[in-house]
């Protein structure tokens, strides 16, 4: 599986990356970029950007870094610290792998501001299965 197909695999499928406006500009083994607007739906009650927003940017970049292995990886751990408020958009997440063996691998997730500001550090863990990331059948729906 190419590192395109599993950019277009999650993209596809995440759903909740879509209602936020998340994209994935770049995907290659071990590394992914994500980014995202800033408007009115990622903003908190004093209106700086959602906690749980710049972490789902965070945490969509790490799964795309994660399954470029070709074999479905999820989600062990994630730890974040906020660094600095958001405030301006768009939101970019930059994840790489720092650690790999066959089952297990470890990304550092850094986002950062449409000023270049860094406001989240990002550690995360995955488990790599055992089965690859299925491929779509002619009407676009997973197989195994």
């Amino acid at each position: 599986m190419t590192v395109e197909r599993v950019r277009d695999f999650i993209m596809a499928r995440d759903t909740f990356a879509q209602h936020l406006g998340m994209s994935l500009d770049e995907v290659r083994e071990g590394f992914a970029r994500a980014t995202m607007p800033v408007d009115d739906r990622h903003r908190n009650g004093v209106g700086l950007v959602h906690g749980g927003a710049i972490f789902a940017l965070a945490d969509l970049a790490f799964a795309a870094a994660a399954n470029t292995s070709g074999v479905v990886s999820l989600s062990l751990t994630a730890s974040i610290s906020f660094l600095n408020a958001g405030r301006k958009g768009p939101l970019a997440a930059e994840a790489r792998e720092i650690s790999a063996t066959k089952r297990i691998a470890t990304y550092e997730v850094r986002v950062l501001d449409g000023e270049g500001t860094l406001l989240a550090l990002c550690q995360a863990t995955a488990y790599r299965k055992s089965h690859p990331i299925p491929e779509d059948d002619e009407e676009g729906k997973a197989t195994s």
